[in-house]
This record gives C-alpha cells, structure tokens and sequence, in this order.
C-alpha cells in the first residue's frame, strides 16, 4: 500500500501574524465600505428644506453704533449677505466691516456653509464677529424650518 500522507508543519507564531493580518485585512475591508456607500441623502434623491425662505436679521453693536447684517436664504440656499447701516458714521467709522463681509459672504455663498472659511490675519476679529452673526442669522432659518 502506497499511502502519500503528506504533513504539513507550521510554526505557531506565522499561524498568529496570519490571522492578525486576516482580521486587519477585514477591518480595513469594513471601513471602506462605510466610508464610501451612498449617504441616505443621496439615495433618497428629494433634498429637506434647510431653511424657511425669508430675510433673517442680526443686530451687531460696535462702540455704541449699530448695523444689521441681514441673511437671504430659500429653502435650501444662502443667497446673500448685506450689512445694512443704521447711521451714516457707522460706515466711516468701520471701513473694514463691508470688504471683509463682502469676502466672507463670496465664500458663504459659493460653499453654502460657514465651516472652513478663509479670512485675512489682518481682519481675523471682524471676520470672527461676522462670522457669528451670520450664524445666529442661520440657526434662527434653520430652527424655522423643522
């Protein structure tokens, strides 16, 4: 009788790394396929109105002088941003306040979001104080609209 019984010899530590590198494999496997499906947004196709349309005003106060910033926003849109002066030395006394929110508002608007906005090192306070009126201005659409 020719029997070919083969053994195979293996050392417990390659059967350890190989089965470490097995569940690793499958993680990483596991993760990219959360990282990349389809968010349930773009599944369903119908977008949910972020906003109710309208004008949304902030009052700003600035060494006794106050301006509103006013946010135009419709369902799913921020539209615009305008800086509306309630006296004329307001203007002259601030002549920062339009360039940096006419920056922001470019910003905004292209991104439709106030996260990761660039603003001048040279402005960084205004552009911070603008920045928060703006996001009053948003919360207040947003906590109309659900």
């Amino acid at each position: 009788m020719s029997s070919k019984t083969k053994i195979l010899v293996m050392k417990k530590k390659d059967v350890i790394y190989t089965g470490i590198f097995a569940a690793f494999a499958i993680i990483f496997i596991i993760l990219l396929f959360m990282m990349f499906r389809p968010s349930a947004e773009k599944v369903s196709g119908s977008r949910k109105n972020l906003y109710t349309p309208g004008v949304y005003t902030t009052q700003i106060t600035l060494n006794n002088n106050a301006m509103n910033l006013e946010v135009r926003v419709d369902e799913s849109h921020i539209n615009s941003i305008d800086l509306v002066y309630l006296s004329e030395s307001a203007s002259a006394m601030f002549p920062l306040m339009q360039p940096t929110l006419d920056n922001l508002e470019a910003q905004i608007c292209q991104s439709q979001s106030t996260d990761d906005i660039y603003y001048e090192a040279s402005s960084q306070y205004t552009s911070q104080m603008l920045l928060e009126a703006i996001n009053d201005a948003l919360e207040t659409a947003a906590s109309k609209a659900s």
